[in-house]
């Protein structure tokens, strides 16, 4: 099984920014902690990390080829109106988790939408950095269920 986390814009400077809303637990740190829980369930985990949309739909793109079973993904700003990565979701077919460690329904209005969540199959917010494995639990129950369904 094989997992691609891929976080957006501004998620490099977790541990730095807005610590009363993200923590101060680093990127690397959750990456870390990701791969431990994935580690358990012989999952291997692919990470990736930018700033910029068009590296984002380049690695979307690139999962199609790497035989990705799930995506986990934490778009950050580009949640909100990046039609090229939800373009790219759409065009590889992988299974994709949101994730956002805020919850976003209790922030500003704008961050109230998300251009992808109609196109994922769930969505985690306002679980902090442990919203990503939660993101990987479901996984492991989702593929232990028998078709798929519970």
């Amino acid at each position: 099984m094989k997992i691609l986390v891929i976080n957006g814009v501004n998620l490099n400077f977790l541990g730095k920014r807005e610590k009363s809303l993200y923590g101060d637990k680093t990127l690397d740190d959750i990456i870390n902690n990701i791969k431990i829980k994935a580690q358990k369930y012989n999952y291997e985990i692919l990470d990736f990390q930018s700033n910029i949309e068009g590296e984002i739909v380049n690695r979307i793109q690139q999962a199609y080829f790497e035989d990705i079973n799930y995506i986990i993904f934490n778009p950050g700003a580009f949640t909100h109106y990046s039609i090229a990565i939800r373009d790219a979701l759409l065009s590889v077919k992988i299974p994709t988790i949101e994730v956002h460690m805020t919850n976003v329904y209790k922030r500003e209005e704008f961050r109230h939408i998300s251009v992808i969540s109609d196109i994922v199959i769930g969505k985690l917010t306002g679980f902090g950095d442990i919203g990503y494995l939660m993101a990987i639990e479901y996984i492991k129950e989702k593929e232990e269920s028998i078709d798929g369904v519970y």
